[in-house]
């Protein structure tokens, strides 16, 4: 017997303490309680709780942190076409990449990812046959956009710059020498962070019971215990299927799981470190082929670069630390490119991450697949591992065919790739939403909602802190909508000020009284 869902888009504390109670209520029952059980709220999880919800499951994801706080959180956030899979002849992946990446640019996330130039400069230490080998991988990724059948009108082809023009996007680059640049569109997104919560309230909305602060034990191929780490509580949950999608921790949830993780590290740096620069600037990591240090332009005046692609061997932290040397790697690939290098005195923040890849064996972590793999243990249980962010559909849909097919079990056919996530709209819509751009690149359609959290008081419109454009009306949406339970989801998940550890300090009384409210 399945428990009854709310079917709404809100996340919020009192859904959670009701969704919370009515499965205890029903622990006792020799019947399974929901058809799926996802472990693990990160950009998988979450994939996999929307596609057995719109597919008519009933659903329970089980998070024990907040929504996307581990991997998913950190990331370069792009929605990225495998470019550099080609190199290493992953022709599979690099494709994958690039139709998932026009799934979420054309129909499932438009609001929250666009299209964005990255610049490669020809500077003196770019040869001729250096620049050769770029142009032809920027070309194969013209192939992969048309192959995946993606508009040149979302994403533009590649093509040759002028000195001018690379000094236009980004006026810090070293002008000596300078050949002019070659140029690249990809997709990035507003933030990774804000992907994963749109997903699982578009879960929420198709009746999955979505609950952080939520941890499993025990867990097998036909329930687990549940605990709520508000109160200390345990039960027990029977589900027909359980899809393990704990990222890095998957091993931790059953056994039979190796991964080999590996730390991807970036740094914050103001704008105007780089001169307002509009596109992302890809620097060749010096006796690589296809790796590259990117800096990009983010949300509240930030730019970001990374990042490192480091073993990473040992317990698995909760938030997993940058070493000295990937932040001087960092700088000094990095000031290769520049007029005026960059220092650590520049840097106002730093964040890491780790990729839950799956150990093949001996190499560097940088050449492992990203391909994702599906496992599934002989009690039914499956679990998902690998792959990245801008696959996570393709992911979750593998997932749970796997998971229906080792419980022979049935459901109607996978709709992700088509069914709009919440705020979303097509373009033209989009520009007609009255509300500020800033917040429809954040909210879509919902960005009026944000607006209407403010009361008509303009005080709560306006930015909380310095360091940040964040306003009073959206640290009350995240409370009241977003599934925010405290000041770390506000100002570390729901909004992205705590990667400048100084403005999230400067933002902490707002976000309590966000809170209180």
């Amino acid at each position: 017997m399945n428990v009854q869902h709310s079917y709404s888009a809100s996340l919020n504390a009192a859904r959670r303490a009701r969704e919370l109670a009515a499965l205890r209520e029903a622990a006792g029952r020799p019947e399974p309680v929901v058809d799926v059980l996802v472990v693990g709220g990160g950009v998988t999880g979450a994939g996999v709780a929307l596609d057995a919800a719109s597919r008519g499951l009933s659903v329970v994801l089980a998070e024990k942190h907040d929504l996307g706080f581990g991997t998913s959180r950190w990331s370069s956030k792009l929605v990225h076409g495998g470019l550099r899979y080609l190199a290493s002849g992953a022709v599979g992946i690099a494709h994958e990449s690039a139709v998932e990446r026009g799934v979420l640019m054309e129909r499932t996330a438009p609001h929250l990812v666009r299209a964005l130039p990255q610049i490669v400069p020809l500077l003196p230490g770019t040869g001729l046959s250096g620049a050769a080998l770029v142009r032809t991988g920027f070309l194969a990724g013209d192939a992969l956009r048309i192959a995946a059948r993606t508009p040149s009108g979302t994403l533009p082809r590649s093509r040759r710059l002028s000195r001018a023009e690379v000094l236009r996007y980004a006026p810090t680059v070293d002008a000596a020498g300078l050949r002019g640049g070659l140029v690249f569109w990809d997709g990035q997104l507003t933030d990774d962070a804000r992907l994963v919560t749109a997903i699982a309230r578009t879960a929420a909305a198709h009746g999955a019971q979505v609950l952080t602060r939520c941890s499993v034990s025990d867990a097998t191929g036909n329930g687990a215990t549940l605990t709520d780490e508000l109160t200390g509580e345990s039960f027990p949950l029977r589900a027909a299927m359980v899809v393990n999608a704990a990222g890095v921790w998957a091993g931790e949830v059953t056994t039979g799981i190796t991964l080999r993780p590996s730390r991807g590290t970036h740094l914050v740096f103001r704008q105007e470190a780089f001169g307002g620069m509009t596109a992302g600037l890809t620097i060749p990591i010096p006796g690589e082929t296809n790796r590259f240090v990117l800096a990009l332009p983010a949300p509240d005046d930030r730019v970001y670069v990374g990042l490192t692609d480091e073993e990473a061997p040992g317990p698995i932290p909760d938030v997993p630390e940058p070493t000295d040397a990937e932040i001087e790697f960092l700088l000094r690939t990095l000031n290769t490119a520049l007029r005026a290098p960059l220092s650590r005195e520049d840097v106002i923040g730093v964040f890491a991450g780790l990729r839950p890849l799956l150990d093949t064996g001996s190499g560097r972590t940088a050449d492992v697949s990203r391909k994702h793999a599906v496992l599934t243990a002989p009690d039914g249980l499956v679990t998902v591992v690998g792959g990245k962010l801008t696959t996570y559909r393709r992911m979750a849909e593998d997932a749970l065919d796997a998971v229906l097919t080792a419980n022979g079990r049935t459901a109607a056919p996978c709709r992700t790739r088509s069914l709009p996530l919440v705020g979303a709209a097509d373009r033209a819509t989009l520009s007609h939403v009255k509300a500020p751009l800033r917040l429809v690149q954040r909210y879509g359609t919902e960005a009026v909602d944000v607006l209407a959290e403010a009361g008509g008081d303009p005080a709560l419109l306006r930015p909380i802190a310095p360091g940040t454009q964040t306003t009073m009306a959206e640290l009350r949406y995240a409370v009241r909508h977003e599934g925010a339970l405290d000041a770390s989801d506000l100002l570390d998940r729901r909004t992205r000020i705590g990667l400048a550890p100084e403005a999230r300090a400067a933002a902490l009384k707002a976000a309590e009284a966000a809170l209180a409210d």
